[in-house]
Formats: C-alpha cells, sequence, structure tokens
C-alpha cells in the first residue's frame, strides 16, 4: 500500500487492486483491515514508528528547555522529509477521501497536542514572548511545522531539508522567543 501511495494510484485504486498488489484476496484485505479507513490506519501506524516522530515526542517533554524548540522543529522536518512521499498523496487527498481526511485531522491534532504542550513548558519558563497570548503562539508553531510549510519551502523556495530546519528555527525562535 505505501507503494500504491507514493505513486500516487492509492486513491484511485480498487479493493481489488490494493489486493492484488498485497498478494491477498480481497476478502483477506477486509478481514484484516475492514476498510479503506483500516488500510490508511496501518499506515498510520507505520508513522508512529517512525524514529523521528518519536524524537518530537520526547524532545516535547525533554527537561532541557533551552534547546527543545529547535530541536523539536529539527525532528518534525526530519519527520516529514522521510515520510514525504507517501504523505503528499494522503494529504492531496484529503480533500476528497474520507480515509485520507480522517489522517490528516489526527496528525493534526497529534501535532497540535504535542507542540502545545511544550509551548506550556515554555510558557513556564519564560522563553516566550510576554506579548503572545498561548493561542497565538500555538498558531505560529503549528503553521511552522506543518507539512504545507514544509512542502512550500522544499518546492517553492528550493530549500534542502536543511535549510528548511534552519528557516523555521529561526523564525520560531524570532516569532516565539521571550
Amino acid at each position: 500500500m505505501r507503494e500504491l501511495l507514493q505513486e500516487g494510484s492509492f486513491h484511485e485504486a480498487t479493493v481489488e487492486q490494493v489486493a492484488a498488489r498485497a498478494g491477498v484476496s480481497r476478502a483477506t484485505l477486509y478481514q484484516h483491515f475492514g476498510s479503506r479507513l483500516g488500510l490508511v490506519d496501518a499506515i498510520c501506524d507505520t508513522f508512529d514508528a517512525n524514529p523521528e516522530l518519536i524524537a518530537v515526542r520526547e524532545t516535547v517533554r525533554d527537561p532541557d528547555i533551552g534547546t527543545a524548540l529547535d530541536r523539536s522543529i529539527a525532528h518534525a522536518v526530519a519527520f516529514w522529509g522521510s515520510e514525504e512521499a507517501v504523505l503528499e498523496p494522503l494529504y492531496g487527498a484529503a480533500a476528497i477521501d474520507p480515509a485520507a481526511r480522517d489522517l490528516v485531522a489526527r496528525q493534526r491534532a497529534d501535532r497540535r497536542a504535542e507542540f502545545g504542550h511544550l509551548l506550556g513548558r515554555l510558557e513556564k519558563a519564560g522563553r516566550l514572548r510576554p506579548e503572545l497570548s498561548s493561542t497565538e503562539a500555538l498558531g505560529v508553531l503549528l503553521v511552522l511545522t506543518s507539512f504545507e510549510t514544509f512542502q512550500d519551502l522544499r518546492r517553492l523556495a528550493g530549500l534542502d531539508e536543511r535549510d528548511v530546519t534552519a528557516t523555521l528555527q529561526a523564525s520560531a525562535r524570532s516569532l516565539l522567543a521571550g
């Protein structure tokens, strides 16, 4: 299924084509996953095992709050980069495919929770600009760490992953740091 996503043909593929590609029957596919949404959920499970996503979750809780913002952004960019070939078609299909829409919504909710936790810690440590509300700070960080921002910087601005990371880190420090 990852291959179909990377090729950009998952959303057009029938369940029979997905099953044939996997070398199983349609009945086996339905028995194991239940639906197309179940297939997308299986992809989500592989994201949860991605070392960069695990590192984001660990970094936002790291006692070294001084570098947590920069490190969290670096891991988020590395995650987007490592999964870009799969995420691009999923994000692109979110407007028309309920399974893709649910995946994107869950990813955004998870990112909001993780970075909300980090911002709470930064605020408590006096590391955020005092004139920013918590809602404004979270909005800034969510825009900076979104897949769409990652893609725009990579594709439209022509930045490599290292430069995307540096740009986002500098932007976060400039906009958020107190």
